[in-house]
């Protein structure tokens, strides 16, 4: 319903607004509320990292040995203070957390929007033609389905490393790091737009799209795509944080970014070897940041599942 001004015109568009259940639902989660407070402030460091990280934890010209393992909160031998401690190569904690968000969340949008790329035409396609054409690709993905994503990521990443020269190995990391999960998380898009296709097809908007002489392509597109944006962005939010944290886990491993592209994972695979040591902040702290990062990712994905979901509205 539209809503009117007290002149009888129509209402400014932020009044309409304000009726938005997805608003609404915002404004009522201070959990939400939280969720997003922490993810705009991750992405804000991330993106400013090089000028609030008091130094660039991997240029080895401006560590300084003698800062150590230096504890949280107190001054190295150099005089230079270090919020969250040093690690064994004197790298500011703090600044390494920063960079290191940096190539999470790359990584993270980049495997979200490969995953993208390839499951959503394929859904679309799929859902829409039907035939052998569906049964090809829905017998796929049961097929991947049937193992775990961090078992498929580790096979295409073992062949992408495999295949590549040695040399450059290190210099592609990214790129194979971001195909192996993106390859690996397709499947969540293709069977969902799918299954959507199949039930819009039939509606009358896509008849008389047809009638008109509308190209398949163009019906999708134009038409059937705009109604399946919804589940779609919840799918990618919540896939967000899986391929940050597969990708932490494939770090963490030793078989993702290399220590001179380090990501929370690879941090916190480099704190793990000085736990017992007694060193506990090099491990704790990029962990706590990589939990409170997925954490976030997971709860405003949750809220925009129920947000969007007009039964629950």
């Amino acid at each position: 319903m539209t809503l009117l001004s007290p002149t009888g015109a129509p209402a400014p568009r932020r009044w309409r607004n304000a009726e938005s259940p997805v608003l609404r639902a915002f404004a009522r989660s201070r959990t939400v509320q939280l969720a997003a407070f922490v993810l705009l402030l991750v992405a804000l460091a991330s993106l400013f990292a090089p000028w609030i990280a008091r130094q660039d934890p991997f240029d080895p010209a401006v560590l300084d040995l003698i800062d150590a393992f230096t504890p949280p909160g107190q001054q190295g031998a150099s005089g230079a203070f270090y919020p969250l401690g040093a690690d064994d190569q004197g790298r500011d904690v703090f600044s390494a957390i920063l960079y290191g968000l940096r190539m999470s969340l790359l990584v993270g949008v980049s495997a979200v929007g490969l995953s993208l790329a390839i499951g959503v035409p394929l859904g679309l396609a799929a859902g829409y033609a039907g035939g052998w054409f569906d049964t090809l690709v829905m017998r796929v993905a049961d097929v991947q389905l049937t193992f775990p994503v961090l078992l498929v990521a580790l096979l295409i990443f073992g062949i992408a490393r495999g295949l590549l020269p040695e040399g450059y190995r290190d210099d592609m990391a990214v790129y194979v790091i971001v195909a192996a999960i993106g390859l690996s998380e397709w499947v969540q898009y293709a069977r969902t737009v799918r299954g959507a296709v199949m039930l819009e097809k039939h509606k009358d908007y896509v008849a008389a799209a047809q009638i008109i002489g509308g190209s398949r392509t163009g019906i999708l597109v134009r038409h059937i795509l705009p109604n399946l944006l919804a589940p779609v962005l919840v799918i990618a939010t919540i896939s967000f944080a899986l391929a940050i944290v597969a990708e932490s886990t494939l770090s963490y491993l030793g078989v993702g970014l290399p220590p001179t592209q380090p990501s929370l994972g690879t941090l916190i695979r480099i704190g793990q070897g000085f736990l017992f040591s007694g060193e506990w902040w090099i491990l704790l702290f990029p962990a706590l940041v990589l939990l409170a990062l997925a954490l976030s990712v997971n709860l405003a994905g949750d809220w925009l599942r129920d947000a969007l979901n007009p039964r629950l509205q």
